[in-house]
């Protein structure tokens, strides 16, 4: 694997070289960049040797890269070669002659769902349009995949996906955990939306899940369930809606809470701080102060009522930024809360807040009931 830059002769942009594998023989694919163009070319390893050596001197400098050593070749303008060996920093490449990401749902395998959702045709390539959408779908799938472990697999998991939307997620959630990892699962899907709940549980029907897999229409202060939830996942409920999707899921106990908040205006309204003035005078980073300042809220509330928390970026495809997911996990027992809520104490003191989630809960945090 290598890169040749900075040529002498200006029509030459940049050459890489990367090691593939064609017909069960070893070969090297030669790009070179024109432009905003590339060119490909595949060259076995001799022919691929030769033309290396006649190629380097025409670029100012060289990287080479081996399982056994790093290779910085200069050329001087008179064509000296001086040659730099260092520790190697690949340790293994690729020879997939078309690279792709170690995905936990891959590309060439045909899925149904993914395949009745327009993401992938009927061979497995995914649509050049929702390239982003299987990467978010498989991004999602990682963090369940680390979150897994928490569940009893001989027992079945209990899951609501509250805001499922056209239901990507929830589709991918149902066939990863009961298809690919073998868990008997139930699920429940909420939307406002009726005919986006009738489109889903008809592709359900379709797909042979809706036994297991069944969408509602309904909202998130308002849907109850008749038994244990077990993993609850809110992904852009909007602004106090997560409160409400992270209420019902501590109430009910859940081992696992998966959420991503957003259009969080509700501390907008409220943080004030003389010292933070120059942050908070500013309408844009008022805003996004605040919006940090509620999942920060949110997640210390969450550890005083016995999870233990962290906060992920999350890739969000409509709008191409990275979002914040929460992920929250119920301890067994927990030594430190009054720590934690002194600490959260201080912090919405400093800010003069009292976000609807600390409302939601003041008798259990504080003995009290909201006024």
């Amino acid at each position: 694997m290598g890169t040749l830059s900075s040529p002498f002769v200006k029509e030459k942009q940049k050459m890489m070289l990367r090691p593939l594998l064609i017909k069960g023989q070893i070969a090297y694919q030669l790009t070179t960049q024109l432009e905003d163009k590339a060119a490909h070319q595949n060259y076995f390893t001799q022919e691929a040797l030769k033309y290396l050596r006649e190629m380097i001197p025409h670029f100012r400098q060289t990287f080479l890269y081996t399982a056994s050593a790093d290779y910085h070749i200069l050329v001087s303008k008179k064509k000296h070669l001086t040659i730099l060996k260092k520790p190697p920093t690949k340790s293994s490449l690729s020879l997939s002659h078309n690279r792709s990401k170690n995905y936990l749902l891959e590309e060439g395998v045909p899925i149904s769902f993914l395949i009745e959702l327009g993401i992938m045709n009927q061979q497995g390539k995914i649509y050049p349009q929702k390239q982003d959408k299987f990467r978010q779908i498989n991004r999602f799938l990682e963090m369940v995949n680390d979150i897994i472990c928490h569940f009893n697999p001989s027992l079945p998991i209990h899951i609501v996906d509250f805001g499922c939307g056209k239901a990507y997620l929830t589709f991918s959630l149902f066939y990863f955990l009961k298809v690919c990892k073998g868990y008997f699962v139930q699920m429940h899907g909420v939307d406002l939306k009726k005919d986006v709940i009738e489109f889903c549980n008809q592709l359900a029907h379709k797909l042979g899940y809706a036994e297991h897999l069944k969408f509602n229409v309904g909202d998130v202060n308002h849907f109850n369930i008749h038994q244990p939830v077990d993993f609850v996942i809110s992904l852009h409920a909007c602004d106090t809606a997560t409160d409400a999707a992270l209420e019902k899921a501590v109430r009910w106990g859940a081992k696992v809470i998966l959420s991503v908040p957003c259009c969080q205006h509700e501390l907008f309204r409220q943080v004030k701080n003389e010292a933070l003035d120059p942050l908070l005078k500013h309408g844009i980073l008022k805003e996004r102060f605040a919006a940090l300042a509620t999942d920060a809220a949110r997640v210390q509330l969450l550890e005083a009522l016995g999870y233990q928390t962290q906060i992920i970026e999350f890739i969000d495809v409509e709008h191409t930024p990275k979002n914040l997911l929460i992920r929250a996990i119920k301890q067994t027992y927990s030594t430190q809360s009054q720590q934690v809520l002194e600490k959260y104490r201080i912090f919405k003191e400093m800010l003069n807040i009292i976000p609807s989630l600390e409302q939601r809960f003041q008798k259990e945090l504080f003995g009290e009931t909201s006024g």
